[in-house]
């Protein structure tokens, strides 16, 4: 890597680091199936792992908690998520919640997906609706799909506008918080994470038994 582009790699990092540029980041597995009946089959299994959230805090090893809530705030077992629902994520070893709300839901025969983005906690006062409870600002979205393309299985976590929370009234007290756990803890963990998740949801790994 010649000079210029070492000094223009540093600079982005920096601007990262203050909350001025995102990543974007996409992590992927696949299952291929040996016809198309089963490969359909699988298919369904996974849109069922894909909307059932409260059930992606089983998968075993180290592993986040993630826990799905009503568009009151409410904690619920429902095993599909709707337009305005939140989830609480918990990282692994941190005791900080993390919020994001769902935003789309797309299905089509062969595809099924939901969005979800940084959040204030549901229930918040008008003050605190302007605080981004997430490490990642409201600009920052995540997409989790499942999709068939013939025989083959593909699982996905699609992150984009990933800026840190970390300037402004939108980070609250948490700016210097948001930018050790963007840029330490998350920065170390989110490939494992969306690697275990995106495996599970095209069968590649189970979620524990109750």
């Amino acid at each position: 890597m010649g000079i210029k582009k070492i000094v223009d790699k540093v600079k982005e990092e920096l601007n990262v680091l203050k909350g001025d540029e995102p990543k974007d980041k996409i992590y992927q597995n696949e299952q291929h199936y040996p016809d198309l009946g089963s490969a359909r089959t699988a298919f369904e299994e996974s849109k069922k792992k894909l909307f059932n959230v409260n059930l992606w805090s089983k998968l075993e090893g180290i592993n986040s908690t993630f826990e799905l809530h009503d568009d009151q705030g409410r904690k619920t077992t429902a095993e599909v998520p709707e337009v305005g629902y939140y989830v609480k994520v918990t990282l692994p070893g941190a005791e900080v919640e993390n919020w994001v709300q769902v935003s789309d839901i797309k299905q089509t025969e062969n595809m099924a997906e939901f969005t979800v983005h940084p959040s204030h906690k549901p229930n918040s006062t008008t003050d605190e609706k302007k605080v981004t409870q997430h490490f990642f600002t409201s600009e920052a979205t995540s997409t989790f799909r499942v999709a068939l393309q013939g025989t083959l299985l593909i699982g996905s976590e699609i992150g984009k506008n990933e800026y840190i929370n970390n300037q402004g009234e939108e980070s609250g007290d948490r700016s210097m918080l948001n930018t050790l756990i963007a840029e330490g803890g998350w920065a170390g963990f989110q490939g494992l994470q969306w690697d275990k998740l995106t495996g599970y949801l095209v069968n590649q790994a189970e979620a524990k038994a109750e």
